[in-house]
């Protein structure tokens, strides 16, 4: 009895094992077996580039000194003065024009001094940095070529991109040479990768990605740039299976504002926004958690003209999904200064469709930056007025108003008294500060003693000081 009823097992497996297989899916020929990505290769390896950044810094040639313990006790008269010595970093880079422009991350050529890039058939060119942002982690680079063309990728429209689209990974990791490793695309929109404060939204592969990859080359099977290579999530420092790359539509961005000279020009929306999580959904009726919760807005900033309001859930930019208030700096991000980008927003049960006009962050007031002199508490430091743009460059909120410390003098009374950049003067003896001429006015008025408000991320600090006869 167990022969038969084996068999009919058998059977069934086989069936099970064949149902889903299909004919067109099976090589059919020796031609069929031997497909590769051989010619993907070879069309877009000599768009990408080797990069060696040499810089100097300081280094004891005593290594007690590094030690704070002996610097304490002894100083410098172990010997062994700091002196100058190169360190080089390596990294990767794509060419995305045929003059000569290479795209690479920031932190591969940050503080650099000297920059070489060394194309695929191995020529050596000095380079020059054209742009550099550290928000983005993108970096822009020329060489002279001597009026040569050189091979280029051009830029896939990262917005098309799907999860399972097959790419490519090249680079030059450890240092070995260049190499090619082959993978899917995992995931898109990731945005908690960089704590930068930067409109960063990755892609994730599981293309092999190690260190010295860092500026490479994330390519579609078309042969035109996916992304450019910046991160990975390991704990031993090897590849696992989970790399991280720049969208290209932001890295043409980018590079649009080093063709034309003026740099990173980010849309200013003028709105203070947060993630709609589960909870948000649920009190605003969503059927889901996702986009961005308008929380305030700036009067007479491009939100306020656009008509949002307070309460609104902005769902898309140009038609495609935000999850977050970074997802939408994204998105932002990758569109021309002086245009619109079409929002559409959840408002009170039904769905709205606004136009928001993409302006730069304004500098209103005008900064004036101020160095503080006199017999009081903040001698020594450097203010300026908040605004916009100026929130924008310290990587405060853009509707943050006030007066905020740019810089503290070594050995100042402002420095004795903790007074630290980023502080913002709320008031000084009970008043409000708006504005550094008045906060100059307050300060020169001779007083017994001073009572200074300092707002330091969430918190107010209070500066007592009672003048000694």
């Amino acid at each position: 009895m167990r022969r038969p009823i084996l068999t009919v097992l058998l059977l069934a497996l086989a069936f099970v094992t064949a149902g889903p297989v299909r004919a067109e899916k099976v090589p059919g020929s020796r031609h069929e077996m031997m497909l590769s990505f051989a010619p993907l290769v070879e069309q877009v390896t000599p768009a990408v580039v080797n990069i060696y950044a040499a810089r100097m810094v300081k280094a004891r040639t005593n290594p007690l000194l590094d030690d704070p313990f002996f610097r304490r006790f002894f100083g410098d008269s172990l010997g062994g003065r700091p002196r100058q010595q190169e360190v080089s970093s390596l990294g990767s880079g794509v060419i995305v024009a045929a003059d000569g422009m290479v795209v690479t991350n920031n932190h591969v050529v940050a503080d650099a001094e000297d920059i070489k890039v060394v194309l695929h058939d191995r020529r050596e060119f000095e380079a020059r940095i054209v742009l550099r942002d550290e928000q983005t982690d993108m970096a822009v680079l020329t060489i002279e070529t001597g009026g040569e063309r050189l091979p280029f990728l051009e830029f896939h429209d990262s917005d098309d991109l799907r999860v399972g689209d097959l790419v490519l990974a090249i680079g030059n990791p450890f240092g070995i040479g260049q190499t090619v490793t082959s993978g899917i695309i995992s995931g898109l929109s990731r945005t908690r990768v960089a704590d930068n404060g930067g409109p960063q939204s990755f892609i994730q592969t599981d293309a092999a990605i190690n260190p010295g990859n860092s500026g490479g080359a994330l390519v579609t099977v078309d042969g035109r740039l996916a992304g450019i290579n910046t991160a990975i999530f390991s704990r031993s420092g090897g590849s696992h299976g989970v790399g991280f790359a720049i969208p290209a539509n932001l890295v043409a961005a980018v590079v649009r504002g080093a063709r034309n000279g003026t740099g990173i020009v980010r849309a200013w929306v003028g709105m203070v926004g947060q993630e709609v999580t589960s909870d948000i959904a649920l009190n605003l009726g969503l059927d889901r958690p996702g986009g961005v919760l308008v929380a305030d807005v700036y009067p007479g900033g491009p939100a306020d003209r656009a008509g949002l309001q307070s309460g609104d859930v902005i769902l898309s930019v140009g038609g495609r999904p935000v999850g977050d208030p970074v997802e939408m700096q994204f998105r932002l991000a990758t569109r021309p200064i002086g245009g619109e980008a079409e929002l559409e927003v959840r408002r009170r049960g039904r769905n709205v469709v606004l136009a928001l006009p993409l302006q730069p962050a304004p500098e209103v007031p005008p900064r004036n930056l101020t160095d503080l002199k006199g017999t009081h508490p903040l001698n020594g430091a450097t203010v300026a007025n908040l605004s916009p743009k100026l929130a924008e460059e310290v990587g405060f909120d853009t509707l943050a108003r006030g007066v905020v410390v740019m810089g503290i003098g070594r050995g100042t009374p402002a420095a004795r008294f903790d007074v630290r950049p980023g502080d913002i003067i709320r008031r000084v003896n009970g008043q409000e500060i708006t504005r550094v001429d008045g906060l100059d006015r307050l300060l020169s008025e001779v007083r017994e003693a001073w009572a200074i408000d300092l707002q330091r991320g969430d918190r107010v600090l209070t500066v007592r000081v009672r003048r000694t006869q």
